[in-house]
């Protein structure tokens, strides 16, 4: 197991620094090791006395491991709660459960970190303008999406729709059950 990077590790710390809870959440942990198991990754990471990561000893025990998928970025992609719906996790429960919490709430203030380079008012209003155009974004992706389910259901129906599969598989059951008895009819008659 390799240590986490130290760019990531950096980043992470300056993240969980924003926020005292997070902190606080895993100071009980500390020398706890853990590790991130994505193929061909395999990252660890040990909680320090100040509720911070750290890099793990080479051949310490691994208290708690997250198993990733291989789809794990375009998982991240659809969201956190996504991607957490998809990560396994062996070990130690409290510790497992600790980090699980903290991945899921943990955000960070790209905002605060701006203000100090342009300002409040500038970082504020460049955030604000960021997020109105991702929303933008994911609403086109959205419409997008749906004008293609429509296009390949209604115009050129490639794809079949859920009522239809329905009325299709209630037919095919009727059709099923007729023939059954006609069979039935069929040997008893040929019995007599």
């Amino acid at each position: 197991m390799h240590a986490l990077p130290a760019p990531a590790l950096a980043f992470v710390n300056h993240v969980l620094s924003q926020s005292d809870w997070a902190q606080s959440r895993l100071k009980p942990f500390a020398g706890r090791v853990a590790r991130i198991d994505m193929a061909p990754f395999d990252v660890g990471f040990m909680v320090a006395d100040d509720g911070l990561l750290d890099a793990p000893d080479p051949d310490a025990h691994i208290d708690v491991t997250l198993t990733l998928p291989s789809l794990s970025p375009l998982l991240l992609l659809q969201g956190v709660d996504a991607l957490m719906r998809s990560v396994r996790l062996s070990g130690t429960v409290d510790f497992a459960e600790a980090l699980g919490f903290i991945v899921r709430n943990l955000r960070w203030d790209a905002e605060e970190d701006l203000s100090k380079f342009i300002g409040d008012i500038a970082a504020h209003r460049l955030m604000s303008g960021a997020k109105q155009f991702a929303g933008w974004q994911n609403q086109a992706a959205h419409n997008v999406a749906e004008n293609m389910a429509e296009y390949f259901t209604e115009e050129n129906p490639l794809i079949t729709k859920r009522e239809q599969l329905a009325e299709f598989s209630a037919a095919v059951s009727t059709l099923r059950d007729d023939l059954a008895r006609l069979e039935k009819r069929t040997t008893r008659l040929s019995k007599a």
